[in-house]
């Protein structure tokens, strides 16, 4: 099939690279000319995937129009914060009725939508539209490491295609129809993963680790299902697969970031050493409304909502954390 890839991160770089081996004719795009040039010379993305060679077959191309022309499947692989700028580009060049894949995850601050909404507002409300996510580290896909995914859309048909599109023996996809489950577990396992790289930048051990997980697995499973998900989906690779993965990789830039923190680094300086986008960031604040408009405790959501944006001493947030009135494991508002 004719494949767009729109973003030159290193995760639409990772999947240009599966779906081009696989077969496909892919095309990947990216908004600064001189990234793209570099990356034709070179034949490597060193700035979001470093040392992983990009396939000869892989077309390269920093003209949204020419990149689109004739794709059968566009995936949309722009950070979150950048998701509605890119789809409003896209617009101009969709002639239909191509598949859209969201591969970005991710929740507006501003309006709380979904990626998925944002696409559907701007793109059209019938747009054939699938949503990918699990636990995928970009840079073991792309150096062929075994990986499992869910490829989610209201429309099973839809899923059922995509999972056919991207499968491999080293890259296996199963089908969800819960496309809002399965955004909200992508998203907001990144506000965790924030915490547990505190944990470690503190050098607090397993036992801290493991209770943060299994606690925020509970406090993100109660919102989604506050807001209409399947609690199951969370169970699945796109919530507790993912969790995990960001929580315990050093490869996860939102467990970076939490590290960074708790090693003493304030959230400013953090940033601003990374040209990487850290997506926990804007969604601890898309968590933190979302919370309050479902009327749902999520604990763990609001203190690195305050350690990011209150300035929050970390070792203070953990204290109050664990000196909560206490409460039953299995009590729905704990």
């Amino acid at each position: 099939m004719k494949i767009t890839v729109t973003g030159d991160g290193g995760w639409g770089t990772t999947l240009a690279l599966l779906l081009c081996r696989k077969g496909h004719d892919v095309t990947l795009w990216g908004v600064f000319r001189d990234h793209i040039e570099d990356m034709r010379r070179t034949r490597l993305n060193s700035k979001f995937l470093s040392g992983v060679r990009l396939d000869d077959e892989l077309k390269l191309e920093s003209e949204l129009e020419k990149a689109l022309s004739g794709a059968e499947i566009v995936l949309l692989a722009s950070p979150s914060e950048y998701m509605r700028e890119t789809c409003a580009r896209v617009r101009k060049f969709l002639r239909g009725p191509e598949i859209i894949v969201s591969v970005s995850k991710g929740i507006e601050s501003d309006s709380l939508k979904r990626m998925s909404e944002v696409i559907r507002e701007i793109l059209g409300a019938d747009t054939p539209l699938a949503v990918l996510s699990g636990p995928s580290l970009a840079m073991e896909v792309a150096r062929g490491i075994p990986t499992m995914v869910t490829a989610s859309s209201s429309d099973l048909e839809i899923a059922e295609k995509v999972q056919q599109v991207f499968i491999t023996e080293k890259f296996r996809v199963y089908t969800s129809d819960d496309m809002l489950g399965v955004e909200l577990g992508g998203s907001l396992k990144n506000v965790i993963a924030i915490a547990a790289g505190i944990i470690d930048g503190m050098q607090l051990g397993a036992n801290t680790k493991a209770g943060l997980v299994t606690r925020g697995l509970a406090e993100i499973t109660r919102l989604g299902t506050a807001m209409g998900a399947n609690p199951e989906t969370f169970a699945g690779l796109s919530g507790l697969g993912d969790l995990i993965t960001t929580c315990v990789s050093d490869l996860s830039r939102n467990h970076w970031f939490g590290k960074e923190l708790g090693r003493g680094v304030a959230a400013e300086k953090a940033l601003s050493s990374t040209e990487m986008v850290v997506e926990g960031v804007r969604t601890a604040q898309a968590a933190h409304k979302l919370a309050q408009k479902y009327s749902v405790e999520m604990p763990i959501t609001e203190k690195i909502y305050s350690v990011i944006y209150e300035g929050k001493d970390p070792v203070a947030a953990i204290r109050e954390l664990m000196t909560r009135k206490p409460k039953s494991e299995t009590e729905i508002t704990a």
